[in-house]
């Protein structure tokens, strides 16, 4: 059995600077023959950053929000994946180019973790990544519709969201 038999692979990427935003009026629902209406200002209550990793063999996603967008978050992410991986398999992350990824503190940990395996896609191709089609329903299907009068209602509505999705990946 080869070692990609025994592997996860995770399609992983960042969505930062996710906005809790909260309509300066209610938004009035739909009517047998109008639309939906909503004003068009809003009020910001501050910021999530939204770390994910799609299961390509079963659809799930693993999702962590952090108040910030740094490499110390990614670390902490990183530890979430492993908690959660199979001891017995190796973790290939399919993801960025993106600077955080290949600092020294990230280097050291992998030297540690020998059964991850980072695979970098060229920049400017994020296309490539299949989580950034989950990254596009997340705001169409969840947050834009929602009032979040603060990061952390943010937060539980995103989880919600994801733990919904993972019911029938």
């Amino acid at each position: 059995m080869s070692s990609i038999e025994r592997a996860v692979v995770l399609c992983m990427d960042e969505k930062s600077q996710i906005q809790a935003l909260d309509r300066t009026e209610p938004i009035l629902p739909m009517l047998l023959g109008f639309p939906e209406k909503r004003t068009h200002d809003y009020r910001c209550h501050g910021t999530t950053s939204l770390f994910a990793a799609l299961d390509m063999a079963t659809g799930e996603v693993i999702g962590c929000c952090y108040p910030r967008h740094r490499s110390q978050e990614f670390l902490k992410f990183l530890r979430v994946i492993d908690r959660s991986a199979p001891k017995d398999m190796d973790v290939h992350i399919v993801m960025d180019n993106y600077s955080t990824h290949k600092i020294v503190l990230i280097q050291n940990w992998l030297v540690r973790c020998k059964h991850f395996h980072f695979h970098l896609t060229p920049m400017s191709s994020f296309w490539l990544n299949l989580i950034e089609r989950g990254f596009a329903a997340i705001p169409r299907d969840q947050i834009r519709s929602g009032t979040h009068r603060s990061t952390k209602e943010l937060e539980i509505a995103t989880k919600e969201y994801l733990n919904l999705d993972n019911e029938d990946p």
